[in-house]
């Protein structure tokens, strides 16, 4: 059980990274025009972010046939579920939502699992066992941590720009269109750059620190709460963005410590 949660961890960071770190709006909107260029570059990149991290994690993985075919039908199904979304992205509206989203995620999720399963047991292979023997001796809950992180700073990012988007919509109508995208651009990076802190706050047992990170933030965009538009997208956003980093916060520290008590 212990190796086959292991194998779920390692592809389904390769997964998140691939996702949400690795792919870029440019990347994103080649594939939105059907460019193939464009989904076999986030193909290459899912599948060899599977394989070194199964290669580094799971012993003998790298040098089996069998992780190979595995981790490249897991992409290829990667694919066709991005291409599928996309496509019905452009018929539906309901496909272009925050429960698209979710459904997308959840599906990438089922077929991590999958791949996880056909990976396990993986069969010894002692020659990689030199260089990378502290790295497979690895305790689970700590091959957890970067999949929470990114999970909850990117991949929750994602979420609540579709949860706000139509307000983000009424911010752009009361303003410039040029300001009004680097208002956008500048929450996501602040959204990314809160979360992790949230969680490391978290993480450490320190909530004060919380509390300091969400003064800051409300001191700085102060001047504009004068628009009552930017007001409400700014603390709906927030406390969502607060709510994602809470509950991978308090994850995290049952994993670590196996209960979740923050001291003060």
């Amino acid at each position: 059980m212990q190796t086959l949660f292991r194998a779920f961890l390692a592809v389904y960071l390769a997964h998140l990274l691939t996702d949400f770190v690795f792919q870029t709006t440019h990347l994103v909107e080649r594939k939105q025009r059907g460019k193939f260029t464009a989904y076999l570059q986030h193909g290459l990149i899912h599948y060899l972010s599977a394989v070194l991290i199964a290669g580094l994690v799971l012993r003998g993985s790298f040098f089996l046939l069998h992780t190979h075919l595995v981790l490249a039908a897991l992409t290829l199904v990667h694919l066709l579920i991005d291409f599928a979304k996309i496509q019905l992205a452009r018929k539906y509206a309901i496909c272009n939502g925050s429960w698209a989203y979710v459904s997308d995620q959840l599906l990438h999720f089922l077929t991590v699992s999958l791949a996880a399963w056909l990976l396990f047991p993986a069969v010894p292979f002692s020659l990689l066992g030199v260089p990378f023997q502290e790295a497979r001796s690895m305790p689970n809950k700590f091959l957890a941590v970067p999949v929470i992180y990114v999970a909850v700073v990117f991949g929750g990012g994602y979420l609540i720009r579709f949860l706000v988007r139509s307000l983000a919509q009424g911010v752009k109508s009361h303003s410039p269109e040029r300001a009004a995208e680097q208002l956008q651009n500048a929450g996501l990076y602040i959204g990314w750059l809160e979360r992790f802190l949230v969680v490391t706050a978290l993480l450490l047992q320190s909530p004060v620190t919380v509390g300091l990170i969400l003064t800051a933030k409300s001191i700085a965009r102060y001047p504009e709460f004068k628009s009552e538009r930017f007001a409400e997208y700014f603390l709906i956003g927030t406390l969502l963005s607060l709510s994602v980093a809470l509950v991978g916060g308090a994850l995290l520290a049952k994993l670590m410590f196996g209960q979740v008590r923050f001291l003060g």
